[in-house]
Parts: structure tokens; sequence; C-alpha cells
């Protein structure tokens, strides 16, 4: 059995990976597309920033986050102006996620945005396409495919999110405790075996629906 704790735990891993997936798309796009079509010089420092979150414990970032959003931060203290608090509030579960559900993101849509002839992209500004006619009618549709499996595995990645975001966020049931949070809070206490357990198949059960709707999108995708 479920308790109410546990119910919005799950409704807050829900809107924490819904959040920040939405809100990391657009810039991930842009970065995809500026790592695959640009040939910019410092292209691999920014691959490299991009991708650093995979290679860094969960922890760290979430370390420098604090760092970078705390009162006493740069960013923090200027949003405590405009009276804006990150740490310790969703706000600050949706960022740890977004940073770290983010390199997933860019190299899917990169990978996508790279198979895509480029010859199709010419012929359209030859004929007098404009840049936007070309992003929403080309190079989009011919990359929806990476594009829905980069958001499906940064949803999943929010889903299990840990490290970073009891460190940002805290543990604060009601407030920022999502499921991983909530099954550790279970681990620790004399007898909450169960519910953890409890919690890790509502976890496995929601991670793979996921997979199950992003399969089923593709299949349709590719009959189309």
């Amino acid at each position: 059995m479920l308790s109410p704790d546990d119910f919005t735990a799950i409704r807050l891993s829900l809107e924490v990976a819904t959040t920040a997936t939405l809100l990391a798309l657009p810039a991930g796009f842009a970065i995809a597309a500026l790592l695959a079509f640009s040939h910019i010089p410092g292209k691999a420092i920014i691959e490299g920033i991009v991708n650093l979150p995979l290679v860094l414990p969960p922890v760290v970032v979430g370390y420098l986050l604090l760092l970078f959003l705390g009162r006493h931060g740069w960013l923090g203290s200027l949003l405590d102006r405009f009276g804006i608090q990150v740490i310790f509030t969703l706000k600050g579960a949706i960022i740890a996620s977004s940073v770290v559900g983010f390199p997933l993101l860019v190299r899917s849509i990169r990978l996508g945005l790279e198979s895509i002839d480029k010859n199709c992209i010419f012929a359209a500004r030859t004929l007098g396409a404009s840049w936007w006619d070309t992003l929403f009618t080309i190079t989009i549709p011919l990359s929806f495919r990476a594009i829905l499996a980069g958001m499906t595995l940064m949803f999943a990645r929010s889903l299990g999110e840990f490290g970073a975001t009891i460190i940002l966020a805290g543990n604060i049931p009601g407030v920022t405790q999502t499921i991983p949070l909530a099954i550790y809070q279970y681990t620790s206490m004399p007898g909450g075996d169960s519910m953890a357990l409890s919690l890790c198949l509502v976890s496995i059960i929601l991670s793979f629906m996921v997979l199950l709707v992003s399969e089923a999108m593709n299949r349709r995708l590719i009959r189309n």
C-alpha cells in the first residue's frame, strides 16, 4: 500500500521530469544544431561542456549548482533580489534534473540532425525557403524520431535523478521529495524496506510505460 506522501512523490516526479524535459528541449535542439551543422572554433570545448554532467558524479553537479544558485552565489544572489528562491524548492529539483539529463537530449538530437541529407536543406534554401520554413518543414520533421528519443531518455533520467536533486532541492516530503528521494528515506528507516520496494516497482512501471509509449510513437512515425 502506498501512503499519501508516496502518491505526492509520484506526482512530483512526473511533474519534475515533464517540466525539465519541455524546458530543456528548445536549448537542447539549438545546441545540437550548432554542434551538427556549424564549424565554429572551439566546437570541441562546447561539446565537452555539454557532456560534462554525464561524466561528473551527480552529487558534484548538485554541489556546483548549489554554489551557483545559492544566496551567496552569482545567480542566486541576483534572483534573491527579486524574491526568487531556488534552493530547497521544486524549481531546484527541475533545474537539477534539467542539467543532469541535458546531455542525453543533445546527443540524441545531434545524431538525428547529422543523419539528415544536407542536400535537402540546401535545395530548400536555393528555392527561396526562409530559415524558419526550412527548420519547420524539413529539419524538424526529418529529425523528429531523434527528438522523441532524446526526450524519452531525458524524461526517464529525470525520473531517476537523485544526487543533484538532494543537494540542490533537499528531501522535503510534499515539496521536493521525488520517488528516488522517498526510496532513500524509506531505506534509512527501520521497517521501511517494503515501502521502498513498492516505490521501486512504481518507478519501474513508470519507466517501462515511457519506453512503451516512445516505441509506439516511433513505429507510428515509421509507418507514416
